[in-house]
């Protein structure tokens, strides 16, 4: 039985294993006890509290393996994402040099400093027990919090981002950062990831160029990583672009990996999400039925499982009493459902309602 739920203290030691073991490693997941100590405090305090629009709160999850009475997994959602500072990012631009006299015209892409997903709410910190990753497990953990911002919208920006680790090389170099970062830092990839999820991130607008980067100028395997999610992310982009999320023109300004936008209304398990009152029934006595997400209506004691979508002629959601128990629920209490299959799409996450790609950035 797997459950997501609000991280805890004693999750201490569980967050500190799943940050190292991150491929690769994560910027805003750090392998730092006294940031993860941090990070837990802080999340204790935004369950806790009353909110009524989105500021520097941080919602940290962890998946547990109840059976295994072990923190498998943990996921974070930023209310903010540049609540205390900017959140920096390189936007993808393109400019124009011409020439009348030369007859010339030339588009150049370039890549300009941004802090405009600095309003947006982030799903962020995702780390999973490498013997979960591929099972219905990761898809809960990810989109478990989905689930908990359908139910307080009110905590949450109307658009959602999330950043995917970008393309790093066989011995775990990033190309792009050799290309453009280096230059200003003086460090490599893996030290300057690490600092920048230990200490303040003001460092990156007073170092890094302030003008516009071009391309061309870039060596052909930087400019190949722009917007190139790390392999070890690639079903879990994927599975982000049927939810309905679209590549922005927004890239990491440390490795270039991309970013992706939403408005939380139009993601599928939003749309697809509804409310049912609980029939409690015997585990053997369950209809077959799809699998779904289930959440309570607990903020601070918040649980979401996997669970068959199996309703009773007048709309009940058909429960047996250990799926119940997991969540808190007796019968009678609604809970909230969303399937946890997704709609198909291409590899590029498009289909012919949806291009796959934020139509106001292009």
């Amino acid at each position: 039985m797997l459950v997501v739920r609000p991280v805890r203290s004693a999750d201490l030691p569980a967050l500190e294993r799943l940050a190292s073991s991150a491929s690769p490693r994560l910027t805003n997941l750090p392998a730092h006890r006294d940031r993860l100590e941090e990070r837990i405090a802080r999340s204790r305090l935004a369950f806790s509290r009353e909110v009524e629009f989105p500021g520097d709160e941080h919602y940290t999850f962890v998946l547990e393996d109840l059976q295994r009475d072990a923190v498998v997994g943990t996921a974070t959602i930023r209310a903010q994402a540049g609540s205390r500072e900017a959140y920096y990012t390189y936007r993808q631009e393109t400019l124009i040099h011409a020439s009348q006299q030369l007859n010339v015209r030339r588009e150049v892409p370039t890549l300009s400093l941004s802090h405009e997903v600095s309003e947006a709410s982030q799903l962020c910190a995702f780390s999973l027990d490498a013997r979960y990753q591929g099972t219905s497990a990761e898809s809960l953990l990810r989109r478990a919090r989905l689930m908990f911002i359908a139910q307080y919208p009110e905590r949450f920006a109307e658009i959602l981002a999330m950043a995917f680790p970008g393309y790093l090389d066989e011995q775990g170099e990033s190309p792009f950062w050799n290309s453009v970062g280096r230059h200003f830092f003086v460090r490599d990839y893996q030290e300057i990831n690490y600092l920048a999820g230990v200490r303040s991130k003001s460092f990156i607008a007073e170092v890094m160029p302030q003008f516009p980067l071009y391309l061309a100028l870039l060596t052909p395997q930087a400019r190949a990583a722009i917007g190139r999610e790390h392999p070890d992310h690639e079903q879990a982009l994927a599975e982000m672009l049927s939810e309905g999320f679209l590549r922005s023109r927004h890239v990491d300004i440390f490795d270039a990996g991309p970013v992706v936008k939403g408005e939380r209304e139009r993601l599928a398990s939003f749309r697809r999400a509804a409310w049912h009152p609980v029939r409690i029934r015997p585990a053997h006595t369950l209809p077959d039925a799809e699998p779904a997400m289930v959440a309570n209506q607990q903020l601070e004691e918040f649980r979401c499982v996997v669970a068959r979508y199996a309703l009773s002629p007048t709309g009940q959601l058909l429960l047996s009493a250990e799926h119940a128990e997991r969540l808190g629920v007796e019968e009678g209490r609604a809970v909230l459902a969303s399937p946890l299959a997704l709609p198909g799409r291409g590899a590029e996450g498009g289909d012919e309602h949806n291009p796959g790609y934020d139509e106001g950035e292009l």
